[in-house]
């Protein structure tokens, strides 16, 4: 017989992740809703589009709403199969469609561009990132050099400094490149992260240090070591910060909409902020592209599961 202790814990468990997974399944069924039912789910809980609702659940004012809305798809079917409309009839607008919200989102407002766009970026970012990181990484825990402590401490120490008071002076200097509005000023300021540094400092300190020895001894090169050695022992780590780091790039909002003007440059979080406007919110249109949005990371993150909690096991802290 299970502890008793366990069954609640797992039973909070559960509750925990309904309660988080909640506003994740109103956003997919708002996706596939018009306006009505959006603004209609105002006055009650309605989760669920009207066209995946169960007839049982309906009540009377559903009933009357669907059977108009049937009649709306007979007459506009009859319309476009060149039947003539009743005298003093008024042309029936196009009926709402499953994935209408996802057409406008990918024909009409050019999302396929900002997708493409922040997929371009996020990788980018993250290959460089993960290089540049590992290899100083790699020189902080292996290499003897002057000053070694205090530089890294110097570098930690810049993890202090928020991020909203470098916005302008790195505006300024990527202005002084003639880098605004490039693809070099959304990736190159983003591939240098001393947390990365950090990060993957802790795992190199836990390699043996007879490796470094016996591969030196044996004629290896620096860099051989690093290239065969270390990258491969370290692949949970990497595959973890690698994760961090498209999430961070994939999510940026601020700096890309910063240095950009230009639309063909535009990336997704950028983008998902024109479904607001001052006639209001379309809802439809914007949670579908948030659906969009999501969906890449919820794969990666799927196909990259066992090697982020292997890296949550054994990557320690010590010296």
């Amino acid at each position: 017989m299970r502890n008793p202790f366990h069954l609640v814990i797992h039973a909070l468990l559960i509750a925990g992740s309904v309660f988080m997974l909640v506003p994740f399944l109103w956003m997919v069924t708002t996706a596939f809703k018009n306006e009505d039912e959006i603004l209609k789910t105002g006055q009650r809980i309605v989760i669920l589009p009207d066209a995946w609702r169960p007839s049982f659940l309906n009540g009377p004012e559903d009933e009357e709403r669907i059977r108009k809305e049937a009649e709306h798809r007979q007459a506009w079917a009859d319309l476009q199969s060149g039947k003539e409309l009743p005298a003093g009839a008024r042309k029936p607008s196009k009926p709402f469609e499953t994935f209408d919200n996802f057409r406008e989102v990918w024909d009409k407002q050019d999302f396929y561009r900002y997708f493409l766009n922040t997929l371009f970026v996020s990788i980018t970012i993250t290959v460089s990132s993960l290089f540049l990181a590992s290899l100083a990484a790699y020189a902080f825990s292996f290499f003897k050099f002057p000053w070694k402590d205090a530089i890294f401490m110097g570098l930690l120490g810049t993890m202090m400094l928020p991020q909203q008071a470098l916005l302008i002076p790195n505006y300024i200097i990527l202005s002084k490149l003639n880098w605004i509005n490039t693809y070099a000023a959304l990736i190159i300021p983003m591939i240098a992260s001393v947390y990365s540094v950090f990060f993957l400092r802790q795992f190199f300190l836990q390699l043996p240090k007879d490796l470094f020895e016996a591969a030196t001894i044996d004629g290896c090169t620096r860099f051989q070591f690093y290239w065969k050695v270390v990258l491969p022992l370290s692949k949970p780590p990497m595959v973890t910060l690698g994760i961090f780091t498209f999430l961070g790039s994939w999510n940026s909002f601020v700096w890309p909409l910063i240095v950009t003007n230009d639309k063909e440059l535009r990336v997704i979080q950028v983008g998902l902020s024109y479904f607001n406007s001052e006639a209001g919110t379309q809802w439809g249109p914007l949670m579908a592209a948030s659906c969009l949005t999501i969906f890449p990371l919820v794969v990666l993150y799927f196909l990259a599961q066992k090697q982020f909690v292997e890296s949550q096991a054994t990557t320690g802290m010590k010296e």
